[in-house]
Parts: C-alpha cells; structure tokens; sequence
C-alpha cells in the first residue's frame, strides 16, 4: 500500500530517487523537461509539508567515473524554477561534502546529489554503496518507475536500510502501479490489448500474459507479419523473424484454446522500399509480392480495430501499427490512437505504454484524451510480462 500521501514529513528528510535522466542539447540545457515535471507533485507535498528534499538520479551512460556532460548540475536552473527554491548541489554523491550538506539541510529546501552512475556500485547494486546513499535521508521515497526494473543500489538496496514505515512509493510510481494493476489485476470487460512495434521477440512475454487475461488481442505493426507467415501467408520483404514462427503457430493455438480472439490485420499499406516516398499500394496481408513490404495496417483492419476498441471496457496499447515516423505509413497508428481517445470519452479505461506508442499519443496531441499514460518504459513492459520488479518488491516487501 502506498503511504505517501498519507505521510507527515515534517521535520524530515527525504531521500528520492528519481527519474531525472532527461536530454540536453549541446548548450546543456534540457529539450524536455516532462520527467522531472512528473515527480513535481511528489517534491512539493514533501515540501509543503515542512520536509527537505535530497535528490538522487542517473544521467545517461558514463563508462568510467565522472564526466562532465553527464553531471546533473545542467538541471539545477530548471529545478530552482520549478520547486521555487535554489536547489543545492553536492558534486558528488557519497563525498563529505555531500553528507555535509545533506544532514544541515532547512524545512523547504533542495538538494541535488550529482549522477549516480559515476559509480559503478550503483548498477552493481552494492550493499556498501546503498547504505552510504541511505544516510542523506530519514526517509527513503521511490518515484522512480522508469528504473523500477533494475536491482541498483538507488532503487532497490538502499530500501533496506529503512524502516517499513519509512520507505515508501512517490506519487508518480504509485499511480504507475495503481493504473498498470487496474488492467492486468482489475480491468472491466471486455478487456482488448493493442501490441504493435517491431518484433515479436520483444513482446511474446507480454503476449504470452496478456492471452490468460484479455478478450481480444489485436497485434499490429511490424510483428504481425511474422504470424502471418506463420499461417502461411506470402508475405514479401516485411520485417518477419523466421526463428519466431514455431513460437507465434503455438501463440495462436493458445488463443484458441482460452477463447481469446487474437485479431491480425488482414490487408496492408505495402510499399517497394523503405523511404517515405516509395512506391504505395494497398493489398491482402498474407499475399504481398516479393520486393514489397508491409509499413502500415490497411483500411480495413483500421476500421476493424476501431469497432474493437468500441466495444472495449478497458484498452491497453503498446506498440505503434506502422512506421508512423513516415507520413505515409502513419495513419494506421494514428487512427487507432483517435479511437482509443474517442472509447476513452465514452467511459472505456485506457493505458498507453511504451516508448514509441507514448510518442505516437503526444504527437496527435491525445495525452490528455486517454485514461494514464505510462512513463515507465522498459519497466512498464516487464510489469506487462508478469515480472516482480525489484524496486516495487523492496518496498512491498514481497
């Protein structure tokens, strides 16, 4: 159970990992600001509180000790705006000066430990480490979900070193987790989940979990060509991972047998090269002609799908329905997005998860038309495939 907003923090300092791994342009300032805007509600309820706040976080992939286009104190200008508080920095996240710092810290006020990932015992998940960290707060806060996935010593040893009453969810992870088990744990019916993307090697976990608890699996994107060959369809030069086809003619199988309808889009935008101005036809899914690809779900199965996501309680989507990055291949996924936002008016519970369907949902300007939006990433999917996450376990207890 999350007890954060049910949590006294004053007189307290609290110790949060956060998700401030955000990109910079060449002048170090930030081009999208959306994940620390996220854990803003969490900082300013500590803050409000009479709490302080110490800051911890990765940025990007250092490969060996500091670097300096990797240091967090390029965020510092934003976070002061934003918190309405000069926000401290230690330069170093486990020196003296730090702890110096950190235990001297005011009611109201912010410290920011610099990148965590200066240290290899972070990613290693080191006990010694974590207990150094552990030492900056009273209470341990996890808002992190993007990272939630990984054994790190921010966001999973260092709960350990306290107590139960003390180590709890942020408000960001905590809605990550209420939203993600209102579908799997807890979702109305009829229960439709929309997988596109590439591969099917990345998703058959998903799958795999989603066929014991969906109505209707709809699989779209790049993946559904290699279920369509699987069933004996021609299907020229798409993307289809020949490994996976053994695997895909069980998941069908499967489906049939627990009574779920597995949809596969049956017509396709095909084209002769991969290039946004390459030749373009519409044809049958399963007899596409050699030295022709399929980059887009046809007509048909657009219309199919949306009356699918109509009769839907609860949706979850994951995965774009073609290279929507190209303006020729981008109406299938945006259609479908446009019908999860119009099922979503109409009362259907809507979880949109995954880098690239996130993207696809904030460039058709629909963030706000759907149920949640997940931050979560590979974190998200792991949670879709079933997995324990490390960081909910090691404050769960589980």
């Amino acid at each position: 159970m999350n007890r954060f907003e049910a949590f006294n923090f004053k007189g307290k300092r609290a110790l949060i990992r956060v998700d401030f791994n955000v990109p910079l342009n060449s002048a170090f300032e930030i081009t999208d600001t959306s994940r620390i805007d996220a854990a803003l509600p969490t900082l300013q309820k500590i803050l409000a509180d009479g709490g302080s706040v110490v800051l911890m976080s990765h940025l990007g992939r250092p490969k060996e000790g500091p670097e300096e286009k990797y240091s967090l104190k390029y965020l510092i200008p934003y976070l002061s705006k934003v918190t309405g508080t000069p926000v401290k920095f230690a330069d170093d996240c486990v020196s003296e000066a730090a702890f110096q710092l950190s235990s001297t810290l005011r009611a109201g006020e912010v410290l920011l430990l610099n990148n965590l990932r200066f240290y290899k015992e972070e990613t290693k998940g080191d006990r010694d480490f974590a207990a150094k960290l552990s030492q900056h707060g009273d209470v341990y806060v996890n808002d992190a979900f993007g990272t939630a996935h990984r054994a790190h010593a921010s966001t999973t040893i260092v709960a350990q070193f306290f107590a139960e009453e003390n180590k709890m969810f942020g408000m960001l992870l905590g809605r990550e987790i209420e939203h993600m088990d209102k579908v799997l744990k807890n979702s109305k019916r009829p229960f439709t989940a929309i997988l596109g993307g590439a591969k099917v090697s990345g998703k058959i976990q998903i799958i795999e979990n989603l066929l014991t608890r969906a109505d209707t699996l709809v699989v779209g994107g790049g993946m559904m060509f290699s279920f369509i060959k699987a069933m004996g369809g021609e299907v020229g030069n798409s993307l289809v991972e020949d490994e996976f086809l053994e695997l895909a003619q069980k998941t069908l199988q499967k489906a049939k047998e627990q009574g779920v309808k597995l949809y596969i889009p049956g017509d396709a935008i095909v084209a002769d090269a991969f290039d946004n101005n390459a030749g373009i036809k519409e044809v049958a899914a399963s007899a596409i002609a050699p030295g022709w690809m399929g980059l887009d779900i046809g007509v048909k199965s657009r219309n199919e799908i949306r009356e699918i996501i109509m009769a839907s309680k609860t949706i979850l989507w994951n995965g774009p329905m073609g290279v929507f990055e190209m303006e020729n291949f981008s109406h299938g996924t945006r259609f479908v997005a446009e019908a999860i936002a119009e099922a979503t008016e109409k009362g259907a519970f809507s979880l949109i998860g995954g880098g690239d369907s996130v993207a696809a949902i904030n460039k058709y300007h629909l963030a706000d038309k759907v149920s949640y939006v997940s931050t979560g990433g590979g974190a998200m999917l792991e949670y879709m495939e079933g997995r324990v996450l490390p960081g909910i376990a090691a404050i769960r207890g589980e």
